[in-house]
Parts: structure tokens; sequence; C-alpha cells
């Protein structure tokens, strides 16, 4: 393990090792950081690619789906709860229609994905009922987590089937989402189940070791970060030309931003590679598999976590220099007289981006305000709203309590 610098820079924050054989094992070696986190962690949420589930020819890879199945129990078995976000739908779709490749059009898609995705989950049932454990399956959209009363029915759904000793096996319902098929992935939807359980770790399996320092491509040796304490834009810019898989959607770029909304809200994040062997055991063991991203945000409250992390704003209020200023102390609400502009209609009670006159959002909150009440008291003192609007409505354009700070 080495940190790495250069002539006249900085040590960077990152600490990174070498992996000699890409197509070999991992070397096995235990990690007292590693071993503290998993050790805290009673609760995983675990996401899963179609390229680690299907092989070149678009089939599901049966042996490697009763492996992934036997490890998932395997964990379940030390008294966790996991919960598995898992890709391969479309893949298994293509498999069972014959089809050479990913179709390209949405129409083609969203069937592969509905006959795909009953074949994927009758794999993981049988490879967990060999175990004594159930698998339970959960299609989502974004529009599950937008709504508070969905958002809770889900989590007590979920928790339910953890006391019942189940695991769920959780999926985009592509067969009827338009835009998850046509630009999402997996990867931010099992940051956002992670948010919703408020799980200690995401553990991302992919068909990279983590994340290259250097390009895997290149003759040689290829170099990956251990840890990382913090995804800052030096840690973004390695994602940039990182590998992507033809079944897949999602690429590093996708994985590090779902790794930040999970470490900035209190969890820790592993990305390995799901084609080695025992990816989880060795995870569960303590040992230096993948790259693991430190958490290092407030750990929020579950209401905070879908406030600032999930649910997806319905407008935008851009706020003064001054407004911004007391905001980020935490201790201060947003008033009228902060307002500068009022953008896109929404309803009270709607989430909202709060955001500078850069155009930068920092903060998302509850809005006490429809958009038209809020454009009609917005730069104006607490007093000139009361008058305009009526003394029954709230003081604050957002109260403190119900705001969350992003940047």
């Amino acid at each position: 393990m080495s940190t790495k610098t250069g002539a006249g820079r900085k040590p960077r924050p990152w600490t990174t090792r070498i992996v000699a054989d890409p197509a070999g094992p991992p070397a096995t070696a235990r990690d007292l950081v590693r071993h503290e986190v998993v050790l805290s962690a009673d609760t995983w949420v675990v996401k899963v690619g179609s390229s680690v589930l299907a092989g070149r020819d678009g089939r599901l890879d049966l042996d490697r789906i009763d492996h992934l199945a036997a490890q998932l129990c395997q964990v379940t078995d030390t008294g966790r709860r996991v919960a598995l976000v898992s890709s391969g739908a479309v893949a298994a779709g293509v498999g069972r229609l014959g089809l050479k490749g990913r179709p390209d059009n949405l129409r083609q898609l969203q069937a592969a994905a509905a006959i795909g995705q009953s074949h994927l989950m009758r794999c993981y049932d049988e490879g967990m009922r060999r175990r004594g454990r159930n698998a339970a399956q959960l299609l989502l959209t974004h529009e599950d987590f937008d709504g508070r009363a969905r958002y809770l029915n889900m989590r007590n759904t979920l928790n339910a089937l953890f006391e019942f000793g189940a695991v769920p096996i959780i999926n985009e319902n592509d067969t009827i989402s338009v835009d998850e098929i046509k630009f999402g992935d997996n990867d931010r939807l099992a940051a956002m189940v992670a948010n919703l359980l408020q799980a200690p770790l995401l553990v991302i399996l992919s068909v990279v070791d983590g994340l290259y320092l250097s390009d895997p491509a290149r003759p040689g040796p290829a170099e990956v970060v251990s840890c990382v304490p913090r995804i800052d834009d030096e840690v973004l810019s390695l994602a940039c030309g990182g590998v992507k898989s033809a079944m897949g959607t999602g690429g590093m770029q996708s994985k590090l931003a779902s790794a930040r909304l999970v470490t900035q809200a209190g969890g820790s994040v592993v990305i390995a590679s799901g084609t080695r062997p025992d990816p989880l055991s060795r995870i569960l063991a303590g040992e230096e598999v993948g790259t693991l991203f430190l958490a290092h945000g407030n750990n929020h409250t579950a209401r905070k976590r879908w406030i600032g992390l999930t649910a997806r704003p319905r407008g935008r209020l851009v706020v003064d220099a001054g407004a911004r200023e007391a905001l980020e102390t935490g201790r201060n609400s947003l008033l009228a007289i902060g307002v500068v502009e009022v953008v896109g209609e929404f309803e009270k009670g709607d989430v909202v981006a709060v955001c500078d006159a850069e155009g930068k959002e920092f903060a998302r909150g509850l809005s006490n305000y429809g958009a038209d009440d809020a454009r009609a008291v917005q730069g104006r003192h607490t007093l000139e709203a009361r008058v305009l609007l009526g003394s029954s409505l709230y003081d604050e354009i957002v109260h403190r309590d119900n705001l969350v700070l992003i940047a």
C-alpha cells in the first residue's frame, strides 16, 4: 500500500495498491479500517451489475448467480440485514429471446426486461431457497421515492421482509419506466435504497477492481485506489474514460456519484469486482477488496435523507449571498427576504432545490409555500409577507428543520 505523491505536489489523501494480475484472484490482506467499517455495519445494500451476471452472449451465468446467493446468505447468517439491488433483467431477456445483443429501441428493451425479470428472479429464488432463505421481488421507479407516503410504505415493507429473514431483490421497473432505461442505472437506485434504510454499507459489484489510478487497458499492472476518505473533484476526475460494459448502463462516473450520495449521508461504500472469487465473503472478512469510500457526512435521519438526497426537487429557490451564508450555519431558516427568484411550479410541502446566484444547488428543503405565493413574497420582509398573504402563512419559506445542506 502506498500514498502517491509527485515532485512539488501535496500528498494525495488516498492510498493505492497494485493489481498485478487482473485475471487472477486479489491478494488477501486484512485491513483494520475496513474491518471496523464492516463490523459496525448491521445493514448492507449490495448492487450487482448486468455485466457481472451475464456473459458476452447475453445469457445469465447461472453458476455466478447461485454463488452470489450463497454469499448473500452467508452475510445474513451473521445477523445482518441485506438487500440486493440487481440489474440483469434486460440481459436475461436478451438471452431468453436469443438476441445478438442489447436492443437499441425502447419498445424492445421493455419487452426484454419483462421476459428477463421472471427468469432472473427464479434464479435468485432457487439459490436462496437452497440455503433456507426466501427471495422477495421489489420493482421500483423514481416516483416511489418522490412521494413521502410511498417512500415510507417501501421502507415498512423492506423492514417486514428483514423480520421474516428474507432477502429483498430490488430492480428498476424497466417494463414501464422510460427514462430509467434510456438514462438511468441501478447505481443510483442502490444509493437511494441505502439511504432509505440508513444502511452503513453499500457494496457495488462491477467488472472492475475498484477505482483505477491509471488506465487499466494499458499494458502492465493496474493500480487501484484502496481507500478514499472523501470524494472530491480530484477523485471524480479519475472516472474519466472508465470501463463500461456492453450490457450495462453505468460507468465509474455513475458509481462515484452514487457513492458520494451515500458517504455524505453517513454511510460507507465499497466498489469491487463481482467477477472475482467470493467478493462479499472477503469484504465480510475485512480483506482489502476493491475501493473503500469512507463516510464523511452527517448521519442524517431517514426523513432528512429523503428530503436532501432522494426526492427529486419540484422547483428552485434562488437566494442571495447573505441567505446562503445564513443557511450554511445550520441554525437559520430561509425567509422570503433572501429569495431573489422562484423557478418552476410546485405546491406547498414539495421538495425544492435552494441555489445561489450562480445557479449552484447547495441545499434542499420542504417549501411552506406554493410557487405562486413564493413569487408574491420573494425579497420582502416577513411583516410585508403577512400583509400580502395573511398571518396564517408560515414566516419561513423553508424551515431549518426541513432543510438539508448538500453542497
